[in-house]
């Protein structure tokens, strides 16, 4: 959970920078508090106020372009597996130890997302697939129709094979870490220049205060979407589950 750890992080950073600067402002001799140093301490965090927005925006925008990818991403691997079961299905009973192989997987897949532990990279997983392709590859048709039903099946084994590797790919966040120690350090700035020009007193320190909650939130929610498969915002497994009972009926 680093996403956590990053998140309280900031915001214990951004309440020490606003309480610290509005103490140490006092204590500043009077030289260091003229109204144009403040006016030039203002002018240079609303430099920082713009970037840290933009930048800020655009991980938003980031982290929720890779959770609806990956998102519909399992819809289509969960119709691909469908689709695999279906013609499996149709080739006959030949392809029982197949199709067994198939639920098993989802059934797996389906529980470990479920419990946000992927299974889709696994082993466990990997081995199931394997165990899949074996048996499709061991099929001998008797007929035209079934040698198309083999070749379908292989060609969807394949597709399934991608796609899961794809979706391994894509569990890990696409937000740079040296991206997020940037932005953290241009809020303290601008937390820091906010307490530099603010009377001391409740309501600012409160204000600051729930202001930095507010953004570490931000922060965490942020992170937490950009890796899809773990923490309070993740990929539903209901396709995968969806894509088991079809198999089953």
């Amino acid at each position: 959970m680093h996403e956590a750890v990053i998140s309280l992080l900031v915001g214990a950073a951004l309440i020490g920078a606003s309480l610290g600067s509005a103490a140490l402002y006092r204590a500043l001799p009077e030289k260091h508090r003229q109204a144009e140093t403040e006016e030039i301490v203002r002018l240079i965090a609303n430099i920082f106020v713009v970037l840290a927005s933009l930048v800020l925006g655009l991980m938003i925008n980031s982290a929720r372009s890779t959770f609806d990818g990956v998102d519909k991403a399992v819809h289509a691997y969960a119709t691909e597996l469908i689709l695999l079961d279906r013609t499996l299905k149709q080739y006959g009973p030949e392809t029982a130890d197949a199709r067994r192989h198939l639920q098993a997987y989802a059934q797996q897949a389906s529980r470990q997302m479920a419990q946000s532990d992927p299974v889709l990279g696994s082993r466990t997983a990997e081995t199931l697939l394997n165990d899949i392709g074996n048996a499709v590859r061991a099929l001998r048709p008797p007929d035209a129709d079934r040698i198309d039903l083999k070749a379908r099946s292989e060609q969807r084994f394949e597709k399934v094979y991608e796609m899961r590797w794809a979706l391994v790919e894509q569990s890990e966040g696409t937000i740079p870490l040296p991206l997020i120690a940037l932005t953290a350090a241009w809020l303290v700035l601008v937390f820091a220049s906010y307490g530099y020009r603010a009377p001391r007193n409740p309501i600012t320190s409160i204000s600051f205060v729930v202001s930095a909650v507010l953004i570490a939130g931000t922060v965490y929610l942020t992170l937490d979407m950009d890796i899809p498969f773990d923490g309070i915002i993740q990929v539903s497994p209901m396709p995968l589950e969806r894509a088991l009972a079809e198999m089953q009926k």
